[in-house]
């Protein structure tokens, strides 16, 4: 999740985006005046006959296409590995790409290693609960390892190549959001996770949607001192790595087998060492991100006098995604999660790459207006699935459609909602930026 904006650090700017501004009261941003009642932004957000002038013509309105060509990356990166090992390696690394290739290509190519790696889990392990052979492990850690690489030299080839745009930023992002699906589905097999896999999805998505929100109101993306695109990953693939000399089956078995050490723990029930590494993670790394992404925008928001309720509303269709597919998981009478966990995480996670997308374009473009509403688009399947369940209920356990057809559907819905989403937002800022996605030269005027 390592921008690739012209700013690879700074400081929380003092002043907010106009998306900041829907939730906080005008009379308390640093700047209000009356200059600025007469703003069209803000006559935008009040739907005058300013407003209309500026309606959207796509998925950016004309104060977006404005916008962008202001916008400014800012980032925090604390983490001491990044700092004195990666950063160091990233910055040699990044002179072996010729200088004619453009960013977005680089970032493209990273996310297609972990295509790949899901792929392989998939092929050798299709419940994601038997051992793959001792080589896919490694390869899964080398693929994830040049996923790491090649999303942060990206960033260094936009400043290498003076080819900074906020069109890096969203793609940069878009991919992250989808790899987490894709490396859930690794690591699933990896570990022979079985239907626990969709919740390593969920851990991962949670502080990267909430990450994403923060940066919607700090204007800031802040990655602490330890961070999941940094020691989360390493962590990742070396556990890859590991698997290799250990077997899959050590992830499966109970874990004071595993851990020789822990055996004299008494009274708990068998659990396996995958299902004691998911309640670490997220006792203590899920959760403390959490309370630190709400702890600022907090800070935000009570230092304009502004609303938390409205800017904890912005959570709101993540929350119904994951209700969503847990209710629709738990009517399921094929057992969802168990018999198609990679079609389940893939169509999902491709509805979280959209609500995602939807939010950080409304960043870029300070366009906040319709934002929920928009991002609620990924969500419109998930109501016929689940009648579909509740119609094995009334009918001796046989819903009314298959639900591998259903799940199908609901990867294609999701898959083709993004990349109309993708491509649509691709060709709306190129033209409004007069550049490329995939070549670094400009467009002619």
């Amino acid at each position: 999740m390592r921008s690739r904006g012209r700013k690879p650090f700074g400081d929380i700017p003092c002043t907010l985006s106009r998306s900041t501004q829907e939730i906080l009261p005008s009379a308390h941003y640093e700047g209000a005046s009356n200059e600025r009642k007469e703003d069209p932004s803000l006559a935008y957000l009040c739907g005058s006959p300013v407003a209309r002038s500026a309606s959207k013509m796509g998925y950016i309105g004309h104060h977006g296409v404005a916008t962008l060509h202001k916008y400014k990356y800012s980032g925090v990166d604390h983490s001491l590995v990044a700092k004195y090992i990666l950063q160091p390696f990233w910055s040699r690394s990044v002179t072996l790409f010729p200088l004619w290739m453009p960013p977005n290509m680089i970032t493209l190519t990273g996310f297609m290693f972990l295509m790949v790696s899901a792929y392989l889990g998939y092929i050798y392990s299709p419940h994601l609960d038997t051992a793959p052979p001792r080589w896919v492990h490694l390869a899964h850690g080398l693929l994830l390892f040049l996923y790491q690489t090649f999303d942060a030299v990206d960033g260094k080839q936009a400043r290498r190549t003076n080819s900074s745009s906020p069109l890096g930023e969203l793609f940069d992002h878009g991919c992250d959001a989808l790899a987490c699906a894709f490396e859930a589905i690794a690591f699933g097999s990896t570990a022979m996770c079985g239907r626990t896999t969709f919740w390593f999805w969920v851990i991962a998505a949670i502080p990267f949607y909430l990450a994403t929100w923060e940066h919607f109101f700090t204007n800031t993306l802040i990655l602490p001192i330890i961070n999941g695109p940094t020691e989360g990953l390493m962590l990742i693939y070396v556990c890859h790595w590991l698997t290799f000399f250990l077997g899959a089956e050590w992830w499966a078995q109970d874990f004071r087998k595993s851990i020789p050490f822990l055996g004299w723990v008494p009274l708990i029930p068998e659990i396996p060492v995958y299902g004691v590494v998911l309640f670490m993670m997220i006792a203590f790394g899920v959760i403390p991100t959490i309370a630190s992404n709400i702890s600022n925008v907090h800070k935000v928001v009570k230092a304009r006098r502004g609303s938390m309720m409205l800017a904890l509303a912005m959570l709101f269709p993540f929350g119904v995604l994951l209700a969503g597919v847990l209710i629709w998981s738990y009517l399921s009478p094929s057992d969802i999660m168990h018999s198609h966990p990679h079609l389940l995480i893939i169509g999902t996670g491709f509805a979280f790459g959209f609500l995602v997308g939807r939010m950080i374009l409304a960043h870029l473009c300070d366009e906040p207006k319709g934002l929920k509403t928009g991002m609620c688009m990924s969500l419109l399947f998930l109501p016929l699935a689940i009648a579909n369940a509740l119609t094995a209920r009334l009918n001796d356990g046989v819903p009314l459609i298959d639900e591998h057809l259903i799940l199908i559907l609901y990867c294609l819905f999701t898959v083709l909602l993004y990349l109309h989403f993708a491509t649509s937002v691709i060709h709306e800022i190129t033209n409004a930026l007069g550049i490329y996605c995939f070549r670094i030269t400009r467009k002619e005027a």
